[in-house]
Parts: structure tokens; sequence; C-alpha cells
């Protein structure tokens, strides 16, 4: 009879009854087994055929014995579906410096939620004024003009444009391995061949130079400016993410300040995912004392609640042509809307009140330790331990001996990065309120999957 009914049905009617199953997922308190294993179905059913056959290849969470969905998260803990339980040492690549659902900045996100969500684009939203405040209070320096978008490489194609402006250059000096998004400006700075090649020729005016490397830099900047082009800034991350978690030799960025100032160039930071407390200090650039033009910020910024990022600039950046045309750097939608805002001000007291970027270092200083230990145990597999704060990356000798040990932690209930065409340098980037216990229990389950793939792979 069902059946018959749901052949009779409108293609209206069919998707009104899905949705309202979906709904009823969502606002259900518990769900019976057989809803679990249809939402399953469901799931790796319609990844395969609405949004990429090749979404799920390469994820670990279907490569084992069952497919794992997400489904709630708490703290520095994530929860599948059917009960699995996972110590997220992942942390979204960054998002989740201060935990999962933090219940703090999750109150200030409903209680603004109860009167207003996004704004009219006409009337003054004031969260927005008091965010752009917030934000000059807690970056070093002059930092003051803000400018709020949705991702990090919105973030990053504003300040590209802020650049060219200000300066009136149209060259821009990046690094080799960096990454700063993927829309087409973002990627034409990015230093990773895979990720460029699919969209050549992009922003064609754009040189990339040797991380870490000053004098590269110089010389890229004097060459430029002796055949008479005009370099409007130089991009760097004061910290590499994608690229394995480079940290620059001490005082490069601050050579590389130099460097700017005497050629007249702005300095963009890129601290979308070092900053915000992840690497020991509020922002990275602080533990080198370098200030620079413009600076993004993103990933922890919404608290792990909302999705925000944005820029911030010294005051001579914003010039008088973006006086006359506020709309003239871009007029994103949804950026800066009241409830995003609402969550990046309650994250920002979190920070402040808790000492997050403190909590990094420590937790940073103790997980580093005792993965240096393992390395120095399992030198056959790990290649290297580096990092700064809960910035950390374990490099591996190959891309499959990295996978495996991924897998392993998976396996075990341990989320890190790492798929079967990236997996060398795995991160582990988890929330600063993480607790000791479970950091060794993340280092006792490490040691275990070390220990299968020095036997998988006969080492």
């Amino acid at each position: 009879m069902t059946e018959e009914l749901t052949a009779n049905k409108t293609p209206k009617q069919q998707v009104i009854d899905d949705l309202d199953e979906v709904l009823d997922y969502i606002q259900s308190d518990s769900m019976t087994n057989d809803q679990k294993d249809k939402m399953t179905k469901d799931t790796l059913n319609y990844f395969d055929n609405y949004v990429s056959p090749g979404w799920l290849k390469y994820r670990k969470s279907v490569s084992t014995d069952a497919a794992v969905l997400e489904w709630t998260d708490q703290d520095a803990m994530i929860h599948g579906l059917k009960g699995e339980e996972f110590i997220d040492c992942l942390g979204g690549f960054g998002i989740y410096t201060c935990g999962h659902r933090n219940q703090y900045i999750l109150n200030a996100v409903l209680a603004q939620l109860k009167h207003q969500a996004l704004h009219s684009q006409e009337l003054l939203d004031p969260l927005r004024g008091y965010l752009a405040k917030a934000v000059a209070d807690i970056t070093p320096g002059d930092l003051e003009k803000c400018f709020f978008t949705n991702g990090g490489a919105e973030a990053v194609e504003m300040a590209l444009k802020l650049a060219r402006i200000a300066t009136g250059g149209r060259w821009f000096i990046s690094t080799v391995g960096a990454f700063h998004g993927k829309s087409m400006g973002a990627i034409s700075m990015g230093g990773k061949g895979s990720y460029r090649v699919p969209y050549i020729p992009m922003v064609q005016q754009v040189q990339h130079v040797e991380y870490g490397n000053a004098e590269d830099m110089r010389k890229a900047i004097r060459n430029l400016i002796a055949v008479g082009e005009k370099v409007a800034a130089v991009i760097l991350e004061p910290v590499q993410g994608e690229a394995g978690i480079i940290i620059p030799p001490e005082g490069y960025l601050k050579k590389v300040r130099e460097i700017c100032d005497e050629y007249n160039v702005a300095l963009i930071f890129d601290e979308i995912q070092c900053g915000m407390g992840r690497t020991g200090t509020m922002w990275r650039c602080e533990a080198e004392g370098v200030i620079p033009d413009i600076m993004t910020f993103g990933k922890a910024f919404g608290g792990g609640i909302m999705p925000i990022t944005g820029v911030i600039c010294r005051s001579k950046m914003w010039v008088q042509q973006l006086i006359d045309n506020p709309w003239l750097l871009g007029s994103p939608t949804f950026g800066g809307n009241p409830v995003c805002c609402a969550a990046a001000l309650a994250t920002i007291s979190y920070m402040l009140k808790e000492d997050i970027p403190g909590q990094a270092q420590k937790k940073g200083t103790y997980l580093i330790k005792k993965l240096r230990a393992l390395a120095t145990e399992f030198p056959e597999v790990i290649q290297k331990v580096r990092g700064v704060g809960l910035m950390i990356g374990v490099e591996f000798h190959t891309n499959e001996i990295g996978y495996s040990v991924a897998k392993g932690l998976f396996s075990r209930g341990v989320l890190t990065a790492g798929t079967l065409v990236n997996s060398k340098t795995i991160r582990f980037e988890p929330p600063a309120i993480i607790k000791y216990e479970q950091l060794d229990q993340v280092t006792t389950r490490m040691k275990e999957a070390l220990s299968d793939t020095k036997k998988e792979f006969e080492l």
C-alpha cells in the first residue's frame, strides 16, 4: 500500500515528505535503529549522486568497517549517529579552538536568534560596530579598520583588493607551499601546483618565492621594481598550515616587514588558521612583535558555532577611494550579520576570560613532547614532529604510512587529518579546552596505531 501511495505522489509532495522526514530527524531527541540505518544509507547514496562521486573516496569514515555519520558534539568530542565517540584532534583545521558547541558562545547565539538573525542591509546593525572595535582592541599595533566576510578565501580576496586600492600596485609576492583558499584570487596566491594547475591562467601578476627565505623576497620585489612594475603586497602565513605546519626561521617575519617598509609594499598576514589563540598567542605575528598592514582572520573566530571571517588593516590603508565608496571593496550579503557577530563577540570574550592562547601554549608543549617521544620510539614510521601551540604536524616517511596511522587512530576513536593522497604530514589541532587526560589517551592510542603500521609495512 505504501509503495502504491508513493508512486501516486506528485514530485512536489514527495519533496515535502522527504523534507519532513529530515526535519523530524533534526528536531527529535532520539532515533530508532531503523532510522539510523536509513540515514546512513541515504547519506552514502546522496553524497555519491548529489554532492560529488569523489567525496567519499578518501574519507576514513567510510574506509573502515562501517560508515560513520557525525551527529552530535561537545567540548573536545564528536559523536557518531550510532554512538561512536572520537577525541577531536583535527579541530576542523582550526575551527574548534574553544571546543565544540561551547556553551558560553552558544548562549550568545541563541539569545541573538530570539530577536534577530540577519540584518536589513540598510539600517545600522550595532553588533558589527561592537565587533570591529573588539577586533581592533585585540590585534597588535594600529590595526583598526575591519571588514567582515563569510569564509577564509573571501577574506583573502578582500585583502588582495584592499592592497591594490591602497597602494596602486598590481603585483603580489607569495610563497611556495602557501595556502590562502581556493577562490580565484586566493588560489592564485597559493603555492601548491595541484591546486593551481586546473585553473591556469589565473591572476597573472604573482611571483612565488621560497618560504622562510627573506632574501628571495627582497630580490623578487627589487627585480620587479627594476623593470618598472609596482608591487602591491606580500602575502604570508606566519605559520604555513596546509603545507604541513611549516614554521619559518626566527626573525623571518621581522625581516620581511623591513623589506616591505623599504620598498613601500603592503604586508598581508593570513592568520586565518594560526590566529585566534591557536599558536599560543592571540595572533602568531605577536610572537615576533611584527605588525602587518592587513591581516585576515577566521576559522576559530566564530567560536566553532557560526561562520565568520574578516580583514583588519591599518587606517592608512583605508584610503579616500574606499571612504567615498564603502561598497567598492565588497558587499557580501551575509558578511558581518548579527548572529555571526554575536558568536564572534562571545568567542573573543571567552578567549580572554579563559586565557585560550595560554591553554594552547601549555597543552601544545605537553602534546609535542609526547609526540616527539613516539617519534624517537618509532623512527621507521615518523620522520619529524613540529609545531607551535596546538598547531602541530607529524610528518611520516610516505603518504601511505601516514594514512595508515591516521586510519589506525580513527579506528581507535581519534580524529586527525590525512587522506590517501595527502597524508605525509597529518595535523593535530585539538581544541584548546581539551583535557590533559584526553591528550594522554590520544598518545596512547597513537602508539598502538604506530605499532600496527610498523607491522603492516614490515618496517
